[in-house]
């Protein structure tokens, strides 16, 4: 049998709920074609979804457990000093003997995999990468045939305060899903043609999702905003548009099997609130005594909930209602002692700052606390700070149980300020060594009981409510694969493991890199070598 060619869509921030949704509705033609007479699964990220890099997962083929690497943001125990990390792996790519052209996968090091084309980091949620292209001069050639990215300010939008800016954005990310669908198929038809495998992702799903669900949540706290009313446009453009591009994709390339996937779904955001800014707060006040977040002048919905009304950005606005910092004289001289010379190297080479999200104005002040709070995009995470691990480590060895348990106690004495619920639906422990602990792992995952925007200490006191910062995040269940071609057996089969859908596609291409990656192969969905099936 020849190679076949295999398209991985990668459907980046989409939710299969949301979708089945809106084919019930009779919307996302291209996608219900897909289900019905193609393959279809339900996938379980797993744990691995708490790491926040579902596509470094598929662009490199590795598991957190084989990569070594739990979340994105890494943790100098050093310095104290936090940067968000590029991707460390080469991509699944480097072994392949097969022909590939890539457009905008996130975490794709096009630079580690010289034998594939195309372009990442063009307009790419959370790129994990810097621009790359190859060849050397298709990104200026793209740019002078389609324009640039067009919605490059709501990559990762914040317009829920404001109903114009929702309008913008909703038109100006409909429109980037359109010119990706133009590029793509301009890409794969005339410009680099000769291929095996294409990998391409869409990211608009990601950003609009995060910023616009508010508009078609009819549950969630924001939507009676008048932003609403362009999110749900701009959220439904979206899925709209993409599965455009999808159609598009199964006619120009008939003879192409297609899978169109996302490891997990999508939802109210759940955790922003309250690990970026309550968790931090809340480990502060037990080691210090006394408050730094102070409640700020925010107006209320009916609800409870703070809406922002000004026109800074949510970091912003929740750092200026940070107190100073409030150390003795001989505390700072005991910090200058532990950090000399330590907390001002530069960030690692292609790091991302994180002085914007407001965990990480309390580093100075973790030298001197027995356990404090990292910044974090998903869950909660608590390091402890342990002598002989950590640069000023204060726990010995012998008491880090101890002091886990009292961070936990800590954390389920917490109720929401909103509701009067536990502000904890479980509390996670690292299950590898402690010492020695990994740059981006933590001792403690805090897995949040529905979108504390409030805690309330019976002895601490009360931190919060504070507003929303994305309305959306990555708290759906089940992601999705949907595969359909000329070698793809029809039907409904049950759920698989998020990472399965690589090795599977590698096996459709005969490749032996298929060993190599995280995952098995999805034997049942593949159609018999000496047969192909009726697309």
């Amino acid at each position: 049998m020849n190679r076949p060619r295999v398209i991985m869509l990668g459907l980046d921030g989409f939710d299969q709920q949301f979708a089945e949704r809106l084919m019930t509705q009779g919307r996302l033609p291209a996608l219900r074609q897909m289900r019905e007479r193609g393959a279809s699964l339900l996938l379980d990220h797993g744990s691995a979804k708490r790491t926040g890099l579902a596509w470094e997962h598929v662009s490199t083929g590795l598991s957190p457990e084989r990569a070594q690497r739990w979340a994105a943001i890494d943790f100098d125990a050093r310095s104290y000093q936090v940067a968000q990390q590029p991707t460390r792996h080469p991509p699944f790519a480097a072994a392949l003997g097969c022909r590939m052209v890539v457009f905008d996968p996130p975490y794709f090091d096009l630079q580690a995999a010289p034998s594939v084309q195309g372009l990442v980091a063009w307009g790419a949620h959370d790129p994990g990468v810097e621009r790359s292209a190859r060849p050397a001069g298709l990104a200026a050639e793209i740019r002078e045939r389609f324009g640039d990215y067009p919605a490059q300010p709501w990559i990762y939008g914040f317009v829920w305060p404001d109903e114009a800016k929702a309008r913008t954005m909703a038109m100006d990310i409909v429109q980037a899903v359109e010119q990706r669908r133009r590029i793509t198929t301009w890409l794969l038809s005339e410009r680099l043609p000769d291929w095996d495998l294409a990998y391409v992702v869409i990211s608009e799903y990601h950003s609009a999702n995060e910023s616009l669900w508010h508009g078609v949540d009819p549950g969630h706290p924001l939507a009676s905003l008048p932003s609403a009313t362009p999110a749900r446009v701009g959220l439904l453009g979206v899925y709209d548009a993409a599965d455009r591009m999808l159609g598009e994709l199964m006619e120009r390339f008939p003879d192409a099997d297609i899978v169109a996937f996302n490891l997990h779904g999508m939802g109210t955001n759940d955790s922003d609130v309250a690990s970026m800014a309550l968790l931090p707060e809340l480990m502060y006040r037990h080691h210090f005594g006394h408050s730094r977040l102070n409640t700020g002048p925010w107006p209320t919905l009916p609800n409870g909930v703070p809406v922002i009304t000004g026109e800074r950005r949510w970091g912003e606005e929740v750092i200026a209602a940070l107190g100073k910092r409030a150390l003795h004289g001989r505390a700072r001289s005991r910090l200058r002692g532990y950090l000399h010379g330590r907390t001002d190297a530069a960030l690692p080479p292609a790091a991302l700052s994180l002085e914007w999200m407001p965990a990480t104005r309390y580093r100075h002040d973790w030298p001197l606390m027995r356990a404090f709070a990292l910044p974090a995009y998903y869950d909660g995470r608590v390091r402890i700070n342990l002598r002989g691990r950590e640069s000023a480590g204060r726990v010995p060895l012998a008491a880090y149980g101890a002091v886990c348990d009292e961070v936990s106690q800590l954390l389920r004495e917490s109720r929401n300020v909103l509701t009067g619920e536990p502000v904890v639906k479980d509390i996670v422990p690292a299950d590898r060594p402690a010492m020695p602990l990994g740059p981006s792992d933590a001792d403690l995952i805090v897995l949040w009981n529905g979108s504390p925007l409030g805690f309330e200490h019976p002895r601490l006191g009360r931190i919060g409510p504070l507003p929303y910062h994305r309305t959306g995040g990555h708290s759906g269940p089940a992601g999705a694969a949907y595969f359909r071609g000329p070698h793809i057996r029809a039907g409904r089969f049950a759920e698989r493991s998020a990472f399965d859908v690589l090795p599977t596609v590698l096996r459709m291409l005969d490749e032996p890199s298929a060993a190599q990656v995280s995952g098995r192969v999805i034997e049942p969905l593949l159609a018999p070598s000496d047969a192909a099936l009726p697309a």
